[in-house]
C-alpha cells in the first residue's frame, strides 16, 4: 500500500471513518466535537485530528484545496486504515433556490477530464465520479434526523475557481448542476477506485447566479456544525449495516 509521504501518521493514527475538509479551521471545529481529539498531523498545514463520537473513532483531515492536494491526501489515509470518507466542504450555488448556509448533499460530480483525472485513469475517459449509495443513504438519513434544509443533485468539481463567469454558469446549469466545488469528482473517482467509501456534504457559501456575498469561515461557523452533525452522524452508522 506504501507509506505516507506527506502525513507524518503512524500506524493506529487514523481511524476507518474520516471528515475531510479544505479549510484546516474547519478540520479545527470539527475535532472540537469529538470526545478526546489529539492532533495526528500538522506536516504541510494538513492540520488533522482523531478523537471519537459516541464511542467510534473518527478522524478529521485537511485536504487542501483543489483535486490534486485531496487525492494525495485520501491517498495517505486509505494507506493509513481509512476506509469511509466524506468531503465536508463549501459550494457556490448554481440554482435560484440555494441560499447562504443551505446544504447540498452530491448525488454525483462532473468535471473537465485532464490534469489529475488523466493521469489516474490512463486515457481520456470520464470516470464514473459518484458517491458509495450507502454511505449516502446514511448522510440523507442523518440530515433528516438533523432537521437541515438540504438539496440532492449533481454538483461539479472545477480546478479553476477564478476561471468561472456569466456562460460558465449558464452552461452548467443547463445541464442540471446545482452547485460548484472543487474535489468531489476527484474523490468519488479514487474511492471506486481503491474499493473505499466516499460520500459529499457541501454548504453553501455564495452564489454565482446572483450577489448573495461571499461567507467568511466566521459566518458559516453555525451551519458548519450542523453538517459536521450530520457527517458524523452518517460516519458511526456506515460500516455496521453493510
Amino acid at each position: 500500500m506504501g507509506t505516507p509521504v506527506h502525513l507524518r501518521v503512524r500506524k493506529g493514527d487514523v481511524a476507518e471513518r474520516i471528515i475531510m475538509a479544505g479549510d484546516p479551521a474547519r478540520v479545527r471545529q470539527v475535532s472540537q466535537m469529538l470526545e478526546d481529539p489529539r492532533i495526528i498531523n500538522e506536516n504541510r498545514g494538513l492540520l488533522s485530528y482523531t478523537g471519537t463520537y459516541r464511542g467510534t473513532p473518527v478522524t478529521v483531515a485537511t485536504h487542501g484545496l483543489g483535486t490534486p492536494s485531496a487525492l494525495i491526501v485520501m491517498e495517505e489515509l486509505i494507506m493509513s486504515g481509512g476506509k469511509y470518507f466524506i468531503r465536508l466542504g463549501t459550494a457556490g450555488a448554481m440554482v435560484k433556490d440555494l441560499r447562504i448556509g443551505d446544504l447540498v448533499i452530491p448525488t454525483g460530480a462532473a468535471y473537465y477530464p485532464g490534469g489529475a483525472y488523466r493521469q489516474y485513469n490512463k486515457e481520456d475517459v470520464c470516470g464514473p465520479s459518484s458517491p458509495d449509495f450507502s454511505l449516502l443513504k446514511n448522510v440523507v438519513e442523518a440530515a433528516g434526523r438533523v432537521n437541515v434544509k438540504y438539496f440532492l443533485g449533481p454538483v461539479l468539481s472545477s480546478d479553476a475557481f477564478y476561471a468561472e463567469d456569466p456562460d460558465f454558469v449558464r452552461r452548467w446549469s443547463s445541464r442540471g448542476i446545482i452547485a460548484v466545488e472543487m474535489e468531489c469528482a476527484g474523490i468519488f473517482n479514487l474511492s471506486l477506485m481503491r474499493g473505499v467509501k466516499a460520500a459529499g456534504i457541501l454548504i453553501i457559501g455564495n452564489s454565482l447566479l446572483e450577489d448573495l456575498g461571499y461567507a467568511t469561515a466566521e459566518e458559516l461557523k453555525h451551519y458548519v456544525e450542523k453538517a459536521a452533525r450530520v457527517a458524523l452522524d452518517a460516519l458511526v452508522k456506515t460500516g455496521l449495516d453493510t
